[in-house]
């Protein structure tokens, strides 16, 4: 047993590399994967997301996906909870469930010695997962517990109302764990049918890494995917975004304000993604020394961070930030917002600020690469995202080509001082 903790511990100094080497990988079913070979640590690392996530739900049963991915490891098969979890130490191995708006994304982590046993033990998960009634009402009380305590947290409920506004009756408009009615309402039924629309093989995407071959790996999918059904529930169409120039406010009482905000944003897909991303960073990258972080909080010190992010979901976008400030300073945090957001659009950036965001971004990508677990989940990822194979070691080049000119022509589309739409949890002054 030590030796194999001891190549859990090993497994995080995986070496950085220059390039980084994908192969491609296609079962015997039709399963495809991409795979980064590293035979250095008798580890294996692998990384699965099924697209679908919360969307599938029906309005009266949100939150079903997310307390069905939290009892994946509470029994399956003969293994009851305890049996279940016996076995996974048993083998030294690392399974993890999780959920999300977009997605469902399961983990494994385990020694190339014991594959083939972990991999039964997780499509016995995967497969046969048992919801026993004590289990669920266990999990429940927990994801129960959770949501009331987002209730009362003012960042939760901003987030909650920007979604609300900007995507109306789509799923992205309501809560991705649901709410405490709907979630108490869940029965058994209700997970079996999320467990049979979320995971199916034609919304699966595969990354694995460390120690093993193609077709090693090829035939461990086809083994772990028996029995999986090869479709899933439907995923809804397309989201608009709704939300209209304007504020509003949600009466929560503190001393502080939280402000979402933002307007319509730039597709994953869109060609010049990666030129919005660029320019946001130096916008609201959320680090000292962007755009929004001088402003309200370096030269005025309104704020103690602010961020602004392009959130580009499978099914629809936006562009938003966060920030919290004293109740009596949301009308000039407005106020400043605005105008920053109206001087990008007109000024765009400067010559230096894109050779520093340049430096910034293309010496801190390869610390991405820190060990199996990154690199596996990142191929996954890669392919759910649409992004071709030879992205990872092109990007930086991507970056560096950027001119000026291009940067500028996307701040001056991407930013709308007339669009923002603000969301603000607490007593603003002047406000309400």
């Amino acid at each position: 047993m030590m030796k194999r903790l001891i190549a859990l511990f090993l497994v995080v100094a995986f070496p950085l590399r220059a390039e980084v080497d994908i192969t491609p990988v296609t079962s015997e079913s039709g399963l495809q994967a991409w795979l980064v070979e590293e035979r250095s640590i008798p580890f294996v690392t692998l990384e699965l997301i099924f697209a679908g996530g919360a969307t599938i739900e029906s309005d009266d049963q949100a939150g079903a996906v997310n307390l069905m991915t939290a009892l994946l490891e509470e029994g399956a098969g003969d293994l009851d909870a305890q049996a279940f979890a016996a076995r996974t130490e048993e083998l030294a191995a690392r399974i993890s469930f999780s959920s999300g708006r977009d997605s469902v994304s399961v983990s494994a982590r385990f020694l190339t010695e014991d594959a083939e046993a972990v991999i039964d033990h997780l499509r016995l998960a995967l497969t046969e997962p048992r919801f026993d009634e004590q289990a669920i009402a266990r999990v429940r009380g927990q994801v129960l517990a959770n949501l009331r305590r987002e209730n009362l947290d003012p960042n939760t409920l901003a987030s909650r109302g920007f979604a609300r506004a900007a995507f109306g009756a789509h799923p992205y408009g309501r809560e991705t764990n649901g709410t405490p009615e709907t979630v108490a309402a869940l029965d058994r039924q209700a997970l079996v049918s999320a467990h049979q629309g979320a995971i199916a093989r034609d919304r699966v995407f595969i990354g694995a890494a460390g120690d093993i071959g193609a077709e090693e790996l090829a035939a461990l999918l086809d083994r772990l995917f028996e029995g999986i059904p090869e479709t899933g529930a439907p995923i809804p169409e397309r989201a608009a975004f709704l939300a209209g120039p304007g504020l509003e406010v949600i009466p929560f009482d503190g001393p502080q304000s939280v402000v979402a905000f933002g307007h319509d944003g730039i597709a994953r897909d869109d060609p010049d993604f990666l030129t919005a991303y660029v320019v946001n960073e130096v916008f609201g990258g959320g680090r000292f020394g962007t755009r929004l972080m001088r402003a309200l909080r370096e030269e005025r010190g309104l704020t103690y961070g602010i961020g602004a992010f392009l959130s580009a979901g499978a099914l629809g976008e936006s562009y938003q930030g966060r920030l919290s400030t004293d109740n009596a300073n949301v009308e000039i945090v407005i106020e400043l917002l605005r105008e920053e957001w109206a001087r990008m659009a007109r000024d765009g950036i400067s010559a230096e600020e894109l050779e520093r965001i340049q430096t910034y971004l293309t010496g801190a990508y390869p610390l991405r690469f820190d060990g199996n677990a990154s690199i596996a989940s990142i191929m996954a990822s890669m392919q759910y995202q649409g992004f071709d194979q030879d992205y990872v070691n092109i990007r930086n080049d991507l970056i560096r080509a950027l001119t000026l000119e291009e940067v500028n022509a996307m701040a001056a589309r991407l930013y709308d001082p007339e669009a923002l739409f603000f969301v603000v949890v607490g007593q603003p002054v002047g406000l309400n």
